[in-house]
C-alpha cells in the first residue's frame, strides 16, 4: 500500500485553488492523522472541522434509528468533507467515518466560513461539492436497490482502489457489510466467489486484487457513471 501524504496539495481541491487563495488558507491549515474506524462526525452533530484528505477515504453513512447505517458517498484526496459549514450549514446530515487511513489537512468550520466569505474560488468548491455529494448520493441509492451484492461489491472495491491508490486494501469483512448494508455472511460468500475466480485474495482483512479488468467487468453500471460524474462536477 502506497505511503500516506502529508503534503495539502496531495488534495485535488486545494490544488485547484489560485495561488493566491491557497496561500491566505494555508496558515489556517493543520495536518492530522486518523485511523481506520474513526468517527469525525456523528449523524446531527456541529461540523467543528472542514477537512481536505491527501488520500485514502472517508465514508458518509446514513444511520436509521435502530443504530444501522449503509453508505451513501465516498471522499477521498479528489474531495472535502464539512465543505458545506463554510456556506452556514454546522450541523452533519450524516455519520462520517475513516474507511481506509489518511492524512488530511483541516481547518477550523468558523476560519473556513471566513476564508469562504473572503474567496469566490472556495465558495465556488463548497457548491459544486456539495452537487457532487448528491450525486454520489443518488448513484449509490439506485446502485443499493436495484444491483445485486456481487456487482455491489466490485463497484465498491473499485472506488476503495481509486481513493487508496492501491490494488491492497485493509478492511474486515464487518465494516464491508455495514457500507453495503447486507449481512455479514453475505460478504464472506461474495469474497469467496470472487476469490475463487482469481478475481482477488482475501486473507486476515485484506483484499487484494488480482485481475482489475474482470472486477469492472462484474461490477455494476454504477462504478463508471460515478467516474463520469465526478470528472465533470469537479
Amino acid at each position: 500500500m502506497h505511503a500516506l501524504s502529508t503534503n495539502p496539495l496531495d488534495n485535488k481541491l486545494l490544488a485547484s485553488l489560485p495561488r493566491k487563495d491557497f496561500d491566505a488558507l494555508k496558515p489556517h491549515l493543520a495536518a492530522v492523522s486518523v485511523v481506520q474506524g474513526d468517527i469525525v462526525y456523528e449523524a446531527g452533530a456541529e461540523v467543528d472541522y472542514v477537512y481536505f484528505p491527501h488520500g485514502g477515504m472517508f465514508s458518509l453513512l446514513a444511520v436509521m434509528r435502530d443504530g444501522k447505517a449503509i453508505e451513501t458517498a465516498t471522499v477521498g484526496r479528489e474531495g472535502v468533507v464539512g465543505a458545506m459549514a463554510g456556506l452556514g450549514l454546522y450541523k452533519s446530515l450524516v455519520r462520517v467515518m475513516v474507511q481506509l487511513p489518511l492524512h488530511a489537512s483541516k481547518i477550523a468550520a468558523v476560519q473556513f466560513r471566513r476564508a469562504v466569505l473572503a474567496s469566490d474560488a472556495l465558495r465556488d468548491i463548497c457548491v459544486r461539492y456539495n452537487e457532487v455529494m448528491l450525486t454520489q448520493a443518488r448513484i449509490t441509492a439506485a446502485c443499493n436497490a436495484l444491483h445485486q451484492i456481487e456487482e455491489r461489491f466490485c463497484r465498491w472495491l473499485l472506488q476503495s482502489a481509486d481513493r487508496a491508490a492501491s490494488d491492497t486494501i485493509a478492511l474486515t469483512q464487518e465494516l464491508l457489510s455495514e457500507m453495503l448494508g447486507v449481512r455479514r455472511t453475505s460478504v464472506t460468500d461474495v469474497a469467496r466467489k470472487m476469490q475463487d475466480k482469481g478475481v482477488i485474495t482475501y486473507s486476515r482483512g485484506v483484499i487484494t486484487i488480482l485481475d482489475r479488468e474482470a472486477l469492472e467487468r462484474l461490477s455494476c453500471e454504477c462504478y463508471q457513471n460515478l467516474i463520469e460524474q465526478e470528472a465533470t462536477l469537479t
